[in-house]
C-alpha cells in the first residue's frame, strides 16, 4: 500500500474513526448519496428487531458531503484491515475506490469508500417516517439506533456540511422518543 490512504467518511467515520489519522478535510462525492438504507443487525439492531444505518446509494445527478480522512503514514495496512473487519461485517458493503473533490476545487482519486450492494438482503428502502420508527426503538451490539443518527447529525452540523433530510429525521426521532 502506497501512501497517502485516504478514506471517505460520510457516518459513524465522521465521529468514530478508530484508526490513527493524520488530517481530515471536508469533501465531495458525486454520484452518491448518504441514505439509511441498510438493515442493521449488528451494530445498531439485532437479526430480530433490526435497526436501520446509513450507506451510500448510488444516484444519478446526486452528491454527498461528507470528511475525507488521510491515515497516519505506517498504519495503511492496518486501517484497511481494521474497516475491512468492521465495515464488511456482513457484506452489505461493497469496498470500493472513488474519486473525492476537496472544498478548494482538488481533486482525490483511489479513496477507499463503502458504498451500499443493492443486491444484498440488508439492502432495504423506507420512507422517512418508517426510517424514524425503526431508528427510534433499534439498539444493537454499538448502541441505540438513535446515537447513531443524532451522532452524525450533530457532527455534520458541526462541520459545517448539514444535511437537512438527516435533521428531518432527528426531529421526528425526537418526537417518537417524546423528547425535544
Amino acid at each position: 500500500m502506497t501512501y497517502p490512504l485516504w478514506v471517505f467518511g460520510y457516518g459513524s467515520l465522521l465521529w468514530n474513526p478508530g484508526f490513527p489519522v493524520a488530517e481530515t478535510r471536508i469533501a465531495r462525492l458525486h454520484g452518491w448519496h448518504r441514505s439509511f438504507c441498510m438493515s442493521s443487525i449488528h451494530h445498531r439492531g439485532t437479526e430480530e428487531d433490526p435497526g436501520l444505518v446509513l450507506a451510500l446509494d448510488a444516484l444519478e445527478g446526486a452528491f454527498c458531503d461528507g470528511l475525507a480522512l488521510r491515515t497516519e503514514q505506517g498504519h495503511e495496512e492496518a486501517t484497511i484491515a481494521y474497516l475491512r473487519e468492521r465495515e464488511l461485517i456482513s457484506s452489505a458493503y461493497v469496498e470500493t475506490r472513488q474519486e473525492i473533490e476537496f472544498r478548494d476545487g482538488a481533486r482525490q482519486a483511489d479513496v477507499l469508500t463503502y458504498v451500499i450492494n443493492r443486491d444484498h438482503v440488508q439492502y432495504c428502502q423506507h420512507p422517512l417516517a418508517v426510517q424514524a420508527q425503526i431508528i427510534a426503538g433499534a439498539t444493537g451490539g454499538r448502541g441505540p439506533n438513535d446515537e447513531y443518527l443524532f451522532n452524525t447529525a450533530e457532527h455534520l452540523a458541526d462541520l459545517g456540511i448539514g444535511d437537512a433530510e438527516l435533521d428531518d429525521l432527528v426531529a421526528q426521532v425526537r418526537a417518537l422518543n417524546g423528547a425535544t
